[in-house]
């Protein structure tokens, strides 16, 4: 399997996106101020999330299929909603993930309008849109989505919650990550199919990778690409369960390397690193809502 992928120029330049700060090792991932027009992204730019409509997303769900019978308007609109239940209905499949993006605000609550317990803008606190992954959808017995239950970028890892539908845009991810920690090795796919695997570093005993099911929330560019983490990282929804004092919580990315003769090594604070040749085509082919699986 080939260890490169294509990369396409990227839209953002490092300079407007912003940099990392590096003090406290290669896990920190934080931005600076940006430009104010840098900051007026309207829309996630990534070409693999594109928005849908709610017609398209259905094929995503179970349930609320369209009839193939012919029948009166009416007689439509009732059949239809005779197979829409109410409550969680779960989405995606191997091939086929949704990912959603806050609009302008969005509130994360324990169940349905019950109890709020985190609330997100528009972009993150390092200048890019928010992104959750969908797991599910709460509809009514009209077929209307009221809620998507959602995993978030926060502690403790794995977190879950429900945001109103009206708080997102909604879109198809058909790229997937794998990462077997015991083999060092990254394993990429897209329409289910693999597309690259490639050796990695891993954390150390020490400061181990976290395993378990995330997704790619951010994709950030640094100012200095001779750095520590290559020509960019692709932040995932972990953090480190040791470095909790670290900033920002200790998020772990996927990114490239000044250290090229640390791959294949438990040598990281739990980020995954990979040579930057690859990282260059892996940064540019995966978009934000991307699974990532860690397993050991």
């Amino acid at each position: 399997m080939r260890e490169e992928l294509t990369h396409r120029l990227l839209s953002e330049r490092s300079d407007s996106v912003g940099k990392y700060d590096a003090q406290k090792g290669d896990e920190v991932v934080t931005m600076c101020r940006r430009p104010a027009a840098a900051a007026k992204l309207e829309r996630v730019r990534h070409r693999g999330l594109r928005l849908l409509l709610s017609l398209p997303l259905a094929g995503l769900l179970a349930g609320c299929g369209a009839t193939t019978q012919k029948a009166s308007s009416s007689q439509r609109t009732s059949t239809v909603a005779a197979q829409c239940r109410s409550g969680v209905t779960a989405v995606g499949s191997a091939k086929v993930t949704v990912a959603a993006v806050v609009r302008q605000k969005a509130r994360a609550y324990r169940k349905p309008a019950r109890r709020a317990f985190a609330d997100f803008d528009r972009l993150n606190q390092n200048g890019v849109p928010t992104v959750f992954r969908v797991l599910g959808t709460v509809r009514t017995r009209d077929c209307r989505t009221r809620w998507y239950r959602v995993q978030l970028p926060v502690k403790p890892n794995g977190v879950t919650g429900y945001v109103r539908a009206d708080a997102v845009q909604v879109g198809r991810v058909r790229t997937r990550i794998v990462v077997d920690i015991s083999e060092r090795r990254l394993t990429f796919f897209r329409n289910g199919k693999r597309v690259l695997g490639t050796t990695v570093a891993v954390g150390s005993p020490a400061t181990p990778t976290p395993t378990g099911h995330y997704y790619v929330n951010q994709r950030l560019i640094p100012a200095d690409i001779s750095g520590p983490f290559g020509p960019g990282a692709i932040g995932i929804s972990a953090f480190s369960n040791v470095l909790t004092g670290w900033a920002q919580g200790g998020p772990i990315a996927i990114h490239g390397t000044n250290e090229p003769w640390s791959i294949g090594h438990a040598v990281s604070n739990g980020c995954i690193r990979v040579h930057n040749s690859v990282q260059k085509g892996l940064f540019a082919a995966v978009p934000a809502g991307t699974p990532v699986l860690i397993r050991q």
